[in-house]
Formats: structure tokens, C-alpha cells, sequence
């Protein structure tokens, strides 16, 4: 118990520096546009509509079937770590997709940041350029996400916070961070950077997808909940909603999509609005399931009648009963996508659970929560990475 409340004093000490660092310095990371970027998001026209279910479906028969992670590289304990050019890491993200190749994966998503456009837009499309290149040669396709609602709502460009020993995403950030969502007269200068990156890369075969808004109504309880917006999910819509609109402004050629995460859609009498306008904005369905094998199948077949392709965006929670050898055969034969969480054990120290907010541990856990290599590339089991690769391989016709 007094190792519980010193772990909580010393995260509240470090969201109070975060909290800190950020008004200090929200002039200089949340400043207007320049012309430039401006003009680099600048709209081409009407927004277009959301794709036909023919178009989405022929979109799915071009793609095959896509398995991957959700992934950042295991030196970066968040998005910010990953991109920023000081820490921007193409060794470890080079090899690592290597081991995502050697799965047989070929996607992954991948988690973007509104600051890092305010930081520097030049830089961080070039730098995005630059992963696209090393995934392109391990035959990988990201599906890229442009605003995220989970963990720390105090992000700050420059060096990041080291890891909390064995606390699950101590570090992690939420784009945009909690001053701005609160704040709705700030959200159009959101706009440049939704539209200058969804822009850059609108005809770029080298993207899959864009998952507009990860989870945006997600309180993070217990972890953050004391600092979010008391409004938050009305608020995260209506982001959601511009962004939407932003994004289809640029006329990509992928589809965009936004994921509902608590399966608050099996019952089409009783969805949320905001689920509703997920699903009904979507060009192809994504969703999120940590559960079990018998609640994957009622949730697939609640999303088959929307007529369009299906990936599950987030799954695999090895404690939960959501593993490779329950899950993945499950979206195999049903031809839905497949995104796990975690995949190389790093920074972001998703081996451990979601409970490690409130419960102590002091050693890796027995059981892993997510991830499937340790950093030196060697699985975390052997038989679960031969299982990942027979099924893919055999979905692939190899």
C-alpha cells in the first residue's frame, strides 16, 4: 500500500511538471499556422462522400487480408519520441519492421501528433516520407491515426518523461492534449495539420488507411480522469466531426475510418450518436475488442450489416482470453482485418496490464499483456510467432 501511494504522488507530481511545461510553453507549441502550412493543408474542394460499400469492398479485394500491430518503436515511449527529429529512430524502426515482415504482417498502425506539425511540418512529413520508405521495402502499409483521446492529456514537444518502471504507457499523449479539446474556438487550427498531412500523402499507395480519432470519448480511468475535460466525449466529437471533413476535403484515395471501442453497437436500437457517426462515416468498419472468442464473433457479425470491409483495429489482451491462437483463426475465416496491440517490448512497457495503474508489480509479469518480441527481437513465445506465421502464410496461398 505505501508503494501504491508513492507511485501515485510521484505520477501526480509528474502530470503537475506536465501541466506545468505545457502552459509555459503553449504559445510556442500551439501557435497559429504560418502561410506555409497554410497552404500546405489547404482544401481541394468539396468534402466527398463517404465511399459506396462497392467501393469499399472493391478496396478490401485489392488489400487482401491485413495483419499487423499497432506499433511505435520499442526506444520511444510515445508519439512523440517516435517523429521528433532528435529522437526519430530509422535503425530500430528499420529493424523492427523487419521482424513485422518475418510475421508475415503487412500493415501497421501507426500513431501521428498535431504538435509535431506545429513543430515543424517540413520535417516531420519528410520524416514520415522516411518511415513510409523502410515500411515500403518490408512490404508494409500503414494505416496512419491522426488524433488519439488515451492516456497523458498534458503532451509537450521536446524530451520526453522516462518510463515508470512497470506501469503500462506511462507515458503515452493524447493529440490534440486536453487544453486545446477544451478549448473549441482552438480546433480550427487543427485544420492545417489534418489537411497537410492527409494532403501530402492523399495518392501515396505507401498508406492504407487514415483512422481519423483513436477512442475519442475515452475518460482514462483512473490514470488521467482528474485531468480531462468534464464534457470530454461532447467535446471529442465535435473535433471528430471537423476532421472528418477535413480529411474527405483532401479527396484521398484511402479510406478513412474511426474505431468504436466498447462494442456499444451490437444492439442497433440502442448505439450511441457518437458510435452512430463512427460507423456512418467510415469508408471501411474498424473496431476495437479485447475480449474473448465468443464476444469477437456477436461483435463481427453486429458490423457485418454494414456492407463494408471490417478490421479490428486493436485486440490481444493475453490475460483477458483475446491471444493469437483464440483471436486471429477467428478473424481469418471471417476476411476482417487484424491490428493487434504492441509488438516489440520497449518504452511504452505494454507487457504489463492496464491494472498496473492501481496495482503494483515490481518484475515482469508471468503473463505479458500485449507485445510479441523482446527488444533483442527474440519472441516472448516461440510457438505463438509460428502460429502468427503458418496462419498468415496460409492466408496468403503460400
Amino acid at each position: 500500500m505505501q508503494r501504491d501511494r508513492a507511485r501515485a504522488m510521484r505520477l501526480t507530481a509528474t502530470v503537475m511538471l506536465a501541466a506545468f511545461t505545457l502552459g509555459g510553453c503553449a504559445a510556442r507549441t500551439q501557435t497559429a499556422a504560418t502561410p506555409a502550412q497554410v497552404g500546405a493543408g489547404a482544401s481541394r474542394g468539396p468534402a466527398r462522400a463517404v465511399w459506396t460499400k462497392a467501393r469499399a469492398n472493391a478496396w478490401s479485394d485489392s488489400t487482401g487480408w491485413l495483419v499487423g500491430s499497432n506499433f511505435a518503436p520499442s526506444t520511444a515511449i510515445n508519439q512523440l519520441e517516435m517523429w521528433q527529429a532528435a529522437t526519430f529512430d530509422p535503425g530500430t524502426i528499420d529493424r523492427e519492421l523487419g521482424l513485422a515482415q518475418s510475421l508475415g504482417f503487412n500493415t501497421m498502425r501507426v500513431f501521428l501528433h498535431d504538435q509535431l506539425w506545429m513543430q515543424d511540418s517540413a520535417g516531420f512529413l519528410a520524416r514520415m516520407d522516411q518511415f513510409l520508405a523502410i515500411a515500403d521495402r518490408h512490404h508494409i502499409r500503414p494505416m496512419f491515426v491522426l488524433f488519439d483521446a488515451v492516456w497523458d492529456p498534458m503532451p509537450h514537444l521536446g524530451p520526453q518523461r522516462a518510463p515508470i518502471p512497470h506501469l503500462h504507457n506511462s507515458g503515452w499523449v493524447q493529440s490534440p492534449g486536453a487544453a486545446v479539446l477544451a478549448d473549441t474556438m482552438r480546433y480550427e487550427s487543427l485544420r492545417p495539420y489534418v489537411q497537410g498531412v492527409v494532403g501530402h500523402f492523399a495518392n501515396d499507395r505507401r498508406v492504407i488507411a487514415w483512422d481519423i480519432f483513436n477512442e475519442p470519448d475515452n475518460t482514462n480511468r483512473p490514470a488521467y480522469v482528474a485531468y480531462e475535460p468534464p464534457d470530454k466525449g461532447a467535446r471529442a466529437f465535435q473535433l471528430m466531426r471537423k476532421a472528418f471533413v477535413w480529411a474527405r476535403e483532401m479527396n484521398p484515395s484511402q479510406p478513412l475510418t474511426a474505431a468504436p471501442w466498447k462494442g456499444d453497437y451490437i444492439d442497433p436500437a440502442r448505439v450511441p450518436a457518437i458510435v452512430a457517426y463512427m460507423l456512418d462515416s467510415s469508408d471501411v468498419i474498424t473496431f476495437h475488442s479485447y475480449d474473448d472468442s465468443a464476444s469477437v464473433e456477436r461483435e463481427i457479425t453486429a458490423l457485418e450489416r454494414y456492407g463494408r470491409p471490417i478490421i479490428c483495429s486493436e485486440y490481444m489482451a493475453r490475460p483477458r482470453g483475446s491471444t493469437f491462437q483464440a483471436i486471429l483463426p477467428i478473424f481469418a475465416r471471417r476476411n476482417v482485418g487484424a491490428i493487434n496491440w504492441g509488438f516489440v517490448s520497449g518504452k511504452t512497457q505494454t507487457i504489463y496490464p492496464w491494472d498496473s495503474w492501481y496495482k503494483e508489480y515490481t518484475a515482469e509479469p508471468a503473463v505479458w499483456f500485449h507485445d510479441i518480441f523482446r527488444a533483442d527481437g527474440t519472441p516472448y513465445d516461440s510457438s505463438e510467432t509460428s502460429f502468427i506465421r503458418s496462419l498468415t502464410s496460409a492466408k496468403a496461398g503460400r
